[in-house]
C-alpha cells in the first residue's frame, strides 16, 4: 500500500510541474501577443498632455513610408513611440520563459506517463503471477 501512496504523490507532483509549464507557456504567448500588438497595430500619440486630437501613427511594421523609422527624419510625434528595443526586449524575455515552460510541461507529462506505464506493468505482472499459481 505504501507504493500506491508514493505513486499518487508522484503523479500529483508531475501534474503540478506540468501546470507550471502551462502557466509559463501561456505567459510566453502573452508576451508574443503584446509584441505583435506593438508591431502590427496603428497607434495614437498626444502632441501635448490632454490632447483632444492626438497624432495618428501607422504601425511600425506596415507603413507606407520607406522604413518604419522615417518619422525620425521628419521630426514626427510618432518618432520615439513604440521603439524597436521594447519589442526586441519582449521577444528576448519570451525565449527563456517559453523554454522553461516547455521543459516543465514535457517533464510533467513524461513523468505521469511513465508512472502510468509502471503501474500497468505491475498489474500485468500480478495477473501473470496469479495465472502461474493456478
Amino acid at each position: 500500500m505504501r507504493s500506491l501512496v508514493y505513486d499518487v504523490q508522484f503523479r500529483e507532483r508531475a501534474a503540478r510541474t506540468r501546470a507550471w509549464g502551462v502557466v509559463l507557456l501561456s505567459l510566453a504567448a502573452l508576451l508574443w501577443v503584446w509584441c505583435a500588438v506593438l508591431v502590427l497595430m496603428p497607434y495614437e500619440v498626444d502632441r501635448e498632455p490632454g490632447d483632444e486630437y492626438p497624432a495618428e501613427c501607422e504601425s511600425r511594421l506596415f507603413t507606407d513610408g520607406g522604413t518604419a523609422n522615417e518619422g525620425l527624419l521628419r521630426h514626427s510625434y510618432c518618432e520615439n513611440e513604440r521603439d524597436w528595443p521594447e519589442v526586441v526586449a519582449l521577444l528576448g524575455l519570451s525565449v527563456p520563459v517559453s523554454t522553461v515552460g516547455a521543459g516543465l510541461f514535457t517533464i510533467g507529462t513524461v513523468s505521469r506517463r511513465m508512472s502510468a506505464h509502471s503501474q500497468a506493468m505491475r498489474e500485468l505482472d500480478a495477473v501473470a503471477d496469479r495465472r502461474e499459481q493456478s
